[in-house]
């Protein structure tokens, strides 16, 4: 990444997305003096992290200056109170950039007026560099812009781009929600195997590195899913067992049907 390539970055939010997003950033060669961060309260660690990269720090916007990548990494309950106050860091070369999930489009342009905006959705793993994020550009977004943005957000894990703003309700159910789901799997497996007769906390240590495993492998193999499933499975083995089980008409499918489902009309309601 080149500086000059991204101009002025304003980060709004200096929680854990926002300090996730600012050091992958610095790492992957964005310079501090680039960076300002806005925020009426930062942590003692996200203020050491600040200084130490030589970003510049306000709790409200400086007066003049106008962003060229306005990022606003704040959570959905706040965005309407303070979106008005950023309005003055708006000018025709911003490119505002949301991670707040059910705020869409047009209720932050009606805060910051129209501009090149987009939405984006990451999720948790972004603070350690192995995120995914789903991303919507509106019609004001210019290729060159789409591209900066690309690069900004990759930093934290793959990007991919969505052609319809109603799609990232769905990318909020899959991937944004989805790490909850991952870990729920963990505390399932760790409560049967302790009904299965293990110590808890044995069968937590085996549940967590098993699915923390097997990500990995799923990660660095180029074989689909189904076909890494099949690889574990032996005709009339064990896990075929299991699998008879979670693969039934009444298994795993359904239910993740079901909750995906309610996940995205739940996202659907956020941005009415």
């Amino acid at each position: 990444m080149t500086d000059a390539a991204f101009g002025q970055i304003v980060l709004v939010g200096a929680g854990n997305m926002g300090g996730a997003m600012l050091a992958g950033w610095l790492k992957s060669g964005v310079q501090g003096s680039a960076v300002t961060v806005l925020d009426p309260g930062p942590s003692d660690k996200m203020m050491a992290a600040i200084n130490e990269a030589g970003a510049r720090y306000s709790a409200t916007p400086p007066e003049g200056l106008i962003a060229d990548i306005l990022f606003l990494a704040l959570k959905p309950q706040v965005m309407d109170a303070v979106l008005p106050g950023l309005k003055s860091l708006v000018g025709p070369q911003t490119t505002v950039v949301s991670v707040a999930a059910g705020k869409t489009i047009a209720s932050m342009e009606g805060h910051l007026g129209q501009a090149a905006m987009v939405r984006a959705m990451p999720n948790t793993p972004a603070m350690v560099g192995r995120g995914v994020t789903g991303a919507f550009a509106n019609a004001a977004v210019s290729e060159t812009q789409r591209d900066i943005v690309h690069r900004l957000l990759q930093v934290s894990g793959p990007v991919e781009w969505v052609s319809s703003e109603a799609d990232i309700n769905a990318v909020t159910a899959l991937s944004g929600s989805g790490p909850a789901y991952v870990f729920y799997l963990v505390e399932c497996m760790a409560e049967a195997g302790r009904k299965a007769g293990l110590p808890a906390d044995l069968a937590m240590r085996l549940a967590r590195e098993t699915v923390a495993g097997a990500g990995e492998l799923l990660h660095q193999s180029p074989d689909p899913a189904a076909q890494l499933r099949k690889n574990v499975t032996s005709p009339g083995g064990t896990t075929a067992a299991a699998l008879s089980v979670l693969m039934a008409e009444d298994g795993m499918q359904p239910l993740f049907d079901q909750a995906i489902e309610a996940a995205r009309k739940r996202a659907e309601e956020l941005a009415q």
